[in-house]
């Protein structure tokens, strides 16, 4: 099958293939005939599998067949972070280059005056997070009573963040009669009964075995001491001589901390999360893309949206607590068809979170021992684990109460 197949608008075609597409890949081959026929979806598919294009192009088809005389909001865009915003709304004004339709972009961490000023010209597409359109709103500057497609990217995200207020109090302002499209990268009972609630009747579009790691991505799991995670880290990205290198934490103070560390062991290496600034974050992350930052260390939050083609190594420093995060983190690497590598370090008396991560994959990832860095099992003596257990404990605590609140101050 090739784009040409697919009906799209000339104008769509002749962008994407500017672009260099010429055949759809998998989600896109389900989803855009399903999304051109009017109907609201449901997809799974792995990050990097060209999610974006799978709803973009045929919302943009749409908007092009139903020509205004000067552009107003019909269709809506809501993502979960920043980063996945700048990502998503670049995708989309490359697709719609060779049209009249405005793409528009409005996220917080910045002034919001220059978001206004953007809406006011006018706009056909808007690509935001839940919190600034709230702002948005709230102001009076964006009216929602025209949209008729409105697509959740990366869903299963947003409510790990606790958006769920903010999305409602979107779905009061949007018209009842709409087509919905909801993109996760992972399906738990949180997803589907958020999409219970959104979508009629929905084509349920899944390209992969569900909540599946990307297929060219290999895993490895190594078992050592908790502190000497840094000093194997560093060892391990210098002896392999590993040029770009993503790094997940559990906190904003983890990731300052092992940023600091390994600047000392001569790699150089900055941190990304929440408390950063959007213009320090930005500049991070262009320096990481072109090379001049060996180690980029970040949050689950701060990293989503992160999309760097050739990227070929991430490290999980620290294994995640909710266990649909080791799916997006190690879709950072092997993406588009590339071969990557995650490794992922766990320490004794962290099993507990090993086990969940495995459930989630239906797949087990065997412990092994890196010579010279062997863990010393005289430190996981019963009077050690206390603090394991205890954490066993407030996570079972936690999911008694929803287990995805507070998530969001995280990154």
């Amino acid at each position: 099958m090739s784009f040409s197949t697919l009906a799209l608008d000339p104008r769509l075609q002749s962008a994407i293939a500017k672009l260099g597409y010429r055949e759809p890949t998998p989600v896109q081959a389900q989803a855009i005939p399903a999304v051109l026929a009017g109907n609201d979806v449901m997809a799974g598919a792995q990050t990097g599998t060209g999610k974006t294009a799978a709803f973009a192009l045929p919302l943009l088809h749409h908007l092009l067949q139903q020509p205004q005389p000067k552009p107003q909001l019909r269709a809506l865009v809501l993502v979960p972070t920043r980063e996945l915003a700048q990502q998503v709304e670049q995708a989309i004004s490359h697709y719609a280059a060779e049209t009249e339709l405005a793409v528009t972009l409005a996220y917080g961490g910045v002034s919001i005056n220059p978001q206004i000023h953007a809406i006011k010209q006018g706009v056909d597409l808007l690509v935001a997070t839940p919190g600034r359109l709230l702002d948005l709103l709230g102001k009076g500057v964006v009216s929602l009573n025209k949209v008729v497609y409105l697509v959740f990217d990366e869903a299963d995200r947003m409510l790990d963040m606790g958006f769920k207020e903010e999305i409602s109090q979107i779905r009061k302002r949007l018209p009842n009669e709409r087509q919905t499209l909801l993109f996760s990268a992972t399906f738990d009972e949180g997803v589907y009964a958020f999409s219970q609630r959104l979508l009629r009747e929905p084509t349920l579009i899944e390209v992969a075995k569900r909540n599946s790691a990307a297929a060219k991505v290999s895993q490895t799991l190594y078992l050592l001491d908790a502190d000497r995670k840094r000093e194997f880290t560093s060892y391990l990205i210098g002896s392999k001589n590993w040029q770009q290198v993503l790094i997940f934490t559990k906190t904003r103070q983890g990731a300052d901390a092992l940023a600091k560390e390994m600047k000392k062991d001569g790699l150089k290496t900055e941190a990304i999360h929440g408390d950063k600034s959007q213009g320090a974050r930005e500049r991070v992350l262009a320096q990481f893309k072109a090379g001049e930052i060996r180690v980029l260390v970040a949050t689950d939050v701060a990293a989503r949206g992160i999309d760097i083609e050739a990227l070929q190594h991430v490290i999980n420093f620290d294994l995640p607590f909710i266990a649909e995060d080791y799916v997006h983190r190690i879709g950072r690497c092997g993406r588009a068809g590339l071969e990557g590598l995650a490794v992922s370090l766990m320490s004794p008396g962290e099993e507990y979170l090993l086990e969940e991560i495995e459930a989630v994959l239906d797949q087990r990832l065997a412990p092994q021992w890196y010579p010279g860095f062997e863990p010393d099992f005289t430190k996981s003596l019963p009077e050690n684990n206390k603090n394991s257990r205890g954490a066993q404990k407030r996570r079972a605590k936690k999911r008694g109460n929803g287990g995805r609140s507070g998530n969001r101050r995280q990154g």
